[in-house]
């Protein structure tokens, strides 16, 4: 029984220490996703401005070019509300079709791990190396 306990806190430890590096990463990584997006509006714009958006310009592994894409923005209830609005002319018959849709909805229900700082709150985006010390007295 006592292995049990033991496999239990190992990977509690792993937990937190794949949650942590997790976490180091995606600090990380921001900075460069924001340059990047930084960069590409650069080089974007000069592709424009000098009409060359319809080329290819080769790099190591492959080439770069311009695409165009499509943004959708997210299907909000008050876009449906909105777009309903625009075609049914009675509110209540629009309310109760978002009534509707919000109490039909499919809801799925899992169980997963959160981890939480010292004060009881989720803990923020910030990494702090002392709060990787696990603590099985409660256990």
């Amino acid at each position: 029984m006592n292995s049990e306990k033991d496999k239990f806190i190992q990977n509690i430890q792993l937990w937190v220490n794949i949650d942590t590096q997790i976490k180091l990463i995606q600090e990380k990584t921001k900075p460069l996703r924001e340059k990047k997006t930084e960069l590409s509006d650069e080089i974007t714009k000069y592709m424009k401005e000098t009409q060359i958006d319809k080329k290819r310009i080769d790099i190591t592994d492959g080439s770069l070019g311009l695409y165009e894409k499509k943004e959708y923005s997210a299907l909000t209830y008050a876009y449906i509300e909105k777009c309903l609005g625009e075609i049914i002319p009675d509110k209540k018959h629009i309310d109760y079709i978002i009534t509707y849709l919000r109490e039909h909805r499919q809801i799925k229900q899992t169980t997963d791990i959160r981890r939480y700082s010292q004060n009881g709150r989720p803990r923020s985006k910030t990494i702090d190396d002392n709060k990787d010390n696990i603590k099985t007295d409660n256990i």
